[in-house]
């Protein structure tokens, strides 16, 4: 993708542990360790993922006392999205959870054949988005685009001509 769609840093005052911790504080619940090794693996690089991705990630990283539980998952990742950490994008009838905090207002590009997300910025995009919210006395709180098609490698397999072994 060109370098004009591409997004940039945001800067944060707080780690995403630490803005997780503060909204735990403020619901009056606990900090466990669990939360904390789900959190860490979570902000350790930039994934879309969805909860069974997750659950097998973690399975595979703790055991014992420090095992996450599928319970601990998923209300975990509620969590983190209401204290505004991920964003939950329902795609193709599944739910998929990307950065949120400390990560720029973007759009998606959604491959139906492979299901790969490809993030992409836009100054047009929102412009015209502020445009109409303005025509319509509307407050612009958030706002989620996606793009659904075929990405570059699934229309060259889909070119590929057919062989006899394919038939089989």
């Amino acid at each position: 993708m060109s370098d004009q769609f591409t997004l940039e840093d945001v800067n944060v005052a707080l780690s995403p542990m630490e803005r997780f911790e503060e909204y735990l504080q403020s619901k009056g619940k606990r900090v466990t360790q669990p939360r904390r090794i789900l959190v860490d693996h979570v902000f350790s690089k930039h994934e879309h993922f969805d909860a069974d991705t997750l659950i097998d990630e973690l399975s595979k990283m703790a055991a014992g006392p420090n095992r996450v539980s599928r319970p601990t998952v998923y209300r975990s990742l509620t969590e983190l999205v209401e204290a505004g950490l991920l964003r939950k994008l329902d795609i193709a009838g599944r739910a998929v959870y990307e950065h949120d905090y400390g990560y720029p207002d973007h759009d998606h590009l959604y491959c139906t054949q492979c299901q790969q997300l490809f993030e992409f910025h836009s100054e047009e995009l929102a412009k015209i988005r502020d445009a109409v919210a303005k025509e319509q006395h509307f407050r612009v709180t958030g706002h989620k685009f996606i793009v659904n098609g075929v990405c570059v490698e699934c229309q060259h397999k889909a070119r590929r001509p057919k062989r006899k072994v394919d038939l089989i």
